[in-house]
């Protein structure tokens, strides 16, 4: 059980955590740190045994339903657990120093603790449930650090945004993963739906399973149409962009199709639309990047571009394109977190975010702008980083695409020279641009400011440098648990002068150029107006903004205060639902037959038929009421033939006392003026022959089955020698039910003490007095 023990000490650091800061204060991000930490130290150390073997671990959870806790620890949930969790760290430190002071900093540690074991959970998860039970947690949880200035407006639409879009995915998304275990034959177990791939893709299931697993994904990793959603979150703090928008949540739809490509990729519409949805996303976020001068805005745009790449190397699925997807996976956490980071230490000590204002920060902020540095030059894939590897792997993947090679070529060109004008904007050009525009007053705030990102930075150096430990540890292990087979991944530095190498140089030669033209694609973009209706966003605000109205609409159909109305939807529902039930038997298997019918019953049966209809076409209330009590003695009768005395006894006893109650209220109700319409009545009288006749079908069905022995004979041995009595009945209800019948005459004495209630308080309205009655009567003309 180590994987649960992980994820619920998880949750209990998240709990302690506001105790934690409360009592170490300035000392708090460090002293958390230490344990996502020590997590990313004993994930490295079972690097070798994931190498063998995936790591499985089942802890029953729901056996009924046969939903299991199970965990699968294979290279892809390997490499997003380092990542998780040793990012994960280097933010928490981050935060305590950029929160420093701030009143709800337990709180926020709390909530990014929960989103770290949501986030563990769901890469682990080998069960389509819990993967989806921790699915939803990142949303909720994201909706927390989203709105954690909670007094901001904008904060507080951007969390809701996000959690409406990913919210809605979700549903999308677990409507598809429970069709995938119904094309799979039941099971929910992601290592079990592996060996019925074949099944799953014939199955018929297979296309809307599809389409509802892609949805939930799209929402979640901001794929066009759904990206407007992830540059409306950096409302939120710098700690919480850096981690939930870089590394880990928009991720997480990423995850979720590397995945499901053994298991849903192959065919040709996961390749189409797998890879159109990455192209189009890679284009809108590159493009739309330019029209910023807002650090986090411009980093957010170029986010979304670097996952519709990501994407869009999933669905070329070749061997190559996988190796690319992992490495730039990888080479994109490390450079966007610490650029995430260096815009929140520059916000924090500059007192702005716009490029526009700044300039020169090398000299005063010397270890961040070495982390701003190093960061966008890989972004920009300028060896020996690791973005250059990660660059050549994409272009070498998209030149052996099964289809549309040069499309997808072209397009990445101008997406990739697009990020690196962004590159040069956000790293580059605040701390080496000239130094009158530096404010004044920025100095390097403390170690927890550029720790994280200096060590990312770093790290995508040492990795360039030495690409064959990244690899053979890490994207080996991953690819061959994406690919379905093992895979060897050879990754070096310098390849030569070939078409790849031609294709990055013109890539970067491209973006300095955009970078020089920065000004005039501004002005352009700034000028370019859509209608509203025809962006995603606008469509967005469109749909929230007619949910009231809808839900005023859908009340006034469905609740118009019409108690017909209701009795006339839930009972036509019903029957429609057990009807169908009914007609799909292939033969109705209860024989019966009127032989041996008695005479007297067959006078009985048309009294009660003639007592009907003497109900429907009554003019006044007293005949239908007497028509009532015609059909319930009528009832008394049979259960006195079927040698039911008891029932009949007590059927005989309700009918008298109701019709006698009928009698007293209709006394006091006025004549019936109007009459329902013909067609009305004959609506109801075919809705009530059809409850009739299904009761009827149901009943007789019910008595043929026996699921377990009949306990009639146990009560007839057992009632006067463990119930000291004769009567079986009485017996029961007073020993055997005792519990029951206690229930029984709790709601009775309940309803007996309203209705007397009721009673005193009409009472109480006879006994004002006059003069007070005629004061109260005054006030309500007044008013």
């Amino acid at each position: 059980m180590q994987f649960l023990t992980i994820i619920l000490l998880l949750f209990a650091v998240a709990a302690a955590a506001p105790v934690v800061v409360r009592f170490t204060r300035d000392w708090s991000g460090w002293l958390l740190a230490l344990f996502p930490a020590g997590l990313f130290v004993w994930g490295i150390t079972r690097l070798p045994d994931v190498a063998a073997a995936p790591l499985l671990e089942r802890v029953a959870w729901i056996p009924s339903l046969g939903v299991s806790l199970s965990f699968r620890f294979d290279g892809l949930s390997a490499l997003f657990f380092l990542l998780i969790t040793g990012i994960g760290a280097l933010v928490v430190i981050y935060a305590g120093g950029y929160l420093k002071g701030a009143p709800r900093l337990g709180r926020f540690h709390a909530f990014l603790f929960l989103f770290m074991a949501a986030m563990l959970g769901l890469v682990l998860s080998d069960n389509l449930i819990a993967l989806f039970v921790f699915w939803e947690l990142t949303s909720i949880t994201s909706f927390l650090l989203i709105g954690y200035n909670h007094e901001s407006v904008e904060s507080r639409r951007s969390a809701l945004q996000a959690l409406l879009v990913t919210g809605a995915g979700g549903l999308a998304l677990l409507a598809g993963l429970i069709l995938i275990a119904a094309a799979a034959g039941g099971t929910f177990e992601f290592s079990e739906l592996l060996q019925r791939a074949e099944q799953v893709h014939a199955s018929p299931l297979y296309t809307p399973a599809l389409f509802l697993v892609l949805l939930g994904a799209f929402t979640k990793s901001a794929q066009a149409p759904f990206h407007f959603w992830l540059p409306g979150a950096m409302a939120a703090p710098a700690p919480v962009s850096a981690y939930l928008h870089s590394a880990t949540m928009v991720k997480a739809g990423v995850y979720l199709l590397a995945r499901m490509t053994p298991l849903l990729g192959g065919s040709a519409e996961w390749h189409y639309l797998v890879t159109f949805a990455g192209a189009a996303t890679m284009l809108v976020g590159a493009l739309m990047a330019f029209a910023q001068t807002d650090l986090k805005r411009l980093l957010a745009y170029s986010t979304v571009s670097a996952l519709g790449m990501l994407v869009l190397l999933i669905g070329i699925g070749t061997d190559l394109a996988a190796k690319a997807m992992l490495v730039f996976l990888v080479v994109h956490s490390l450079y966007k977190g610490a650029l995430f980071m260096v815009a929140g230490s520059v916000d924090h000590e500059a007192g702005t975010r716009d490029v526009r204002r700044l300039g020169g920060l090398l000299r005063v902020l010397p270890f961040t702008g070495a982390a701003a540095i190093l960061a966008a030059l890989s972004m920009t894939g300028f060896p020996p980083l690791l973005g250059f590897i990660g660059k050549e792997l994409m272009y070498e993947a998209k030149l052996q695409a099964p289809a549309a090679a040069l499309l997808l070529l072209a397009s990445g060109v101008l997406a990739n020279a697009a990020n690196i004008a962004v590159a040069l904007i956000v790293g580059i050009r605040p701390f080496l641009a000239a130094r009158e525009r530096r404010p004044a007053g920025v100095h390097e705030g403390g170690i927890a400011f550029w720790i994280g990102p200096l060590l990312m930075g770093s790290m995508g150096l040492l990795f360039g440098l030495f690409p064959d430990v990244l690899g053979e540890v890490l994207i080996e292990p991953a690819a061959a648990a994406v690919r379905a087979t093992q895979l060897d991944v050879d990754l070096a530095l310098w390849h030569g002068v070939n078409l790849v190498f031609l294709l990055s140089v013109f890539t970067v030669v491209l973006g300095v150029l955009l970078f020089a033209l920065r000004r005039l694609a501004r002005r352009f973009a700034g000028r370019v107006r859509w209608p509203a209706l025809l962006t995603p966003t606008g469509l967005y605000h469109g749909a929230v903004g007619s949910l009231p109205g809808a839900a005023a609409a859908t009340t006034r159909l469905m609740q118009n205060g019409s108690l017909r109305s209701y009795l006339v939807t839930v009972i036509v529902a019903v029957l429609i639902l057990l009807a169908r039930a009914l007609l799909s038997l292939p033969a109705f298997p209860v024989e019966w037959t009127l032989e041996g019918v008695a005479l007297y019953e067959y006078g009985l049966v048309l009294l009660i038929i003639a007592a009907t209809v003497l109900v429907l076409v009554a003019r006044t209330r007293l005949v239908a009421v007497a028509g009532l009590g015609v059909i319930g003695f009528g009832v008394s009768l049979i259960f006195i033939f079927y040698s039911a005395p008891d029932l009949a006894i007590t059927q005989i006893l309700v009918e008298t006392l109701t019709v006698i109650i009928f009698v007293l209220v209709v006394a006091r109700l006025p004549q019936l003026r109007k009459r329902s319409s013909f067609f009305t009545r004959l609506r109801d009288g075919t809705i009530a022959l059809a409850s009739g006749a299904v009761v009827t079908a149901l009943a007789l069905l019910a008595a043929e089955v026996q699921f377990r022995p009949s306990i009639s004979g146990f009560f007839a041995e057992n009632s006067l020698a463990q119930g000291f009595g004769r009567n079986v009945v009485n017996v029961i209800l007073v020993d055997f039910r005792a519990l029951d019948t206690l229930g029984e005459i709790t709601v009775i004495a309940v309803a007996a003490f309203g209705v007397y209630a009721l009673l005193k308080l009409r009472r109480t309205e006879d006994e004002i007095p006059d003069d007070l009655s005629a004061s109260d009567e005054g006030k309500e003309e007044s008013t």
